[in-house]
C-alpha cells in the first residue's frame, strides 16, 4: 500500500535537511508500530518518497511524502494520520492522508510548481513593491548562474505579486509580504531566494514559507 502524506514542517524541523527528513519519516512509521516496505537488492533502503527537497530554513506548510508499508490496499481503514501524528517529532503536523495507486510515477516526477509566501522583515520604501514586480515581470530575461552555469530566470517565474502586509512582530512596523508560484520540474526550478535578489532585496532578511507543491495530477 503507498500512502501519500500531506504535512507541514515548523520550528527546529526548519534546519532538518532532505537526507536527515527522510530518516526522520522512517524513524516515524517505525515508532507508528506500521510495517514499512523495503526495496529489493543487496543494501534493501525504506520505501519513502520526497516530493522536493526544501532548503535549509524553508518552512514547509504542505509538503508531501510517499512512503509504502506492507499492508493489502483492500485491507480495513486504519486512522493512520492519527497513527503517525502521534509518533511524529515536535514540528511534524500531518494534514492528510490517503492511497495512492503503488505503481505509479515517482512522486518527485510529478512535481511542475511550488507555491511560496515571503516576508520581509525589514522596512523598504514606499512603492519598491509594484515597482520592482512590474518591472522584473516585464523583463523578457532575467539571466542568472547557478553552479556555474548561467540559466534564465524569467521563465521559472510563473507568478509574482505583493499580498496584504501584515504587523511584524519583532520591530511593530508593517512587512510587506509576497506571492511566488515557481517552476519546480528537473532541471527548471526556480528558487525565491534568486527572485528576491531579482528585486533587490536580501533574502537573509525574511521568512519564508512554501505553501503548496503543485503536482502534474493537480
Amino acid at each position: 500500500m503507498r500512502l501519500r502524506i500531506t504535512f507541514s514542517k515548523s520550528g527546529a524541523l526548519r534546519y532538518t535537511g532532505h537526507l536527515d527528513l527522510h530518516s526522520l519519516w522512517e524513524r516515524t512509521v517505525r515508532r507508528a508500530g506500521l510495517p514499512l516496505a523495503y526495496t529489493q537488492g543487496f543494501h534493501p533502503g525504506p520505501k519513502i518518497q520526497l516530493a522536493s527537497a526544501l532548503p535549509l530554513g524553508f518552512i514547509g506548510r504542505a509538503e508531501i511524502v510517499d512512503l509504502w508499508i506492507n499492508e493489502p490496499g483492500n485491507s480495513p481503514d486504519r486512522p493512520y494520520k492519527e497513527v503517525l501524528q502521534s509518533a511524529a517529532p515536535p514540528g511534524l503536523v500531518i494534514s492528510s492522508v490517503e492511497v495512492v495507486d503503488e505503481h505509479g510515477p515517482a512522486l518527485q516526477t510529478q512535481v511542475v510548481s511550488a507555491e511560496y509566501e515571503v516576508t520581509l522583515l525589514e522596512p523598504v520604501d514606499g512603492p519598491w513593491g509594484v515597482q520592482y514586480i512590474s518591472a522584473l515581470l516585464g523583463t523578457a530575461s532575467l539571466p542568472r548562474e547557478r553552479r556555474g552555469k548561467t540559466y534564465d530566470l524569467r521563465p521559472l517565474i510563473e507568478s509574482l505579486e505583493l499580498l496584504p502586509g501584515t504587523v511584524n512582530c519583532r520591530t511593530g512596523s508593517h512587512a510587506r509580504r509576497l506571492h511566488m508560484r515557481l517552476a519546480a520540474r528537473e532541471g527548471a526550478t526556480g528558487r525565491p531566494e534568486e527572485v528576491l535578489d531579482a528585486l533587490g532585496y536580501p533574502f537573509e532578511t525574511t521568512r519564508i514559507e512554501r505553501t503548496r507543491l503543485i503536482l502534474m495530477c493537480g
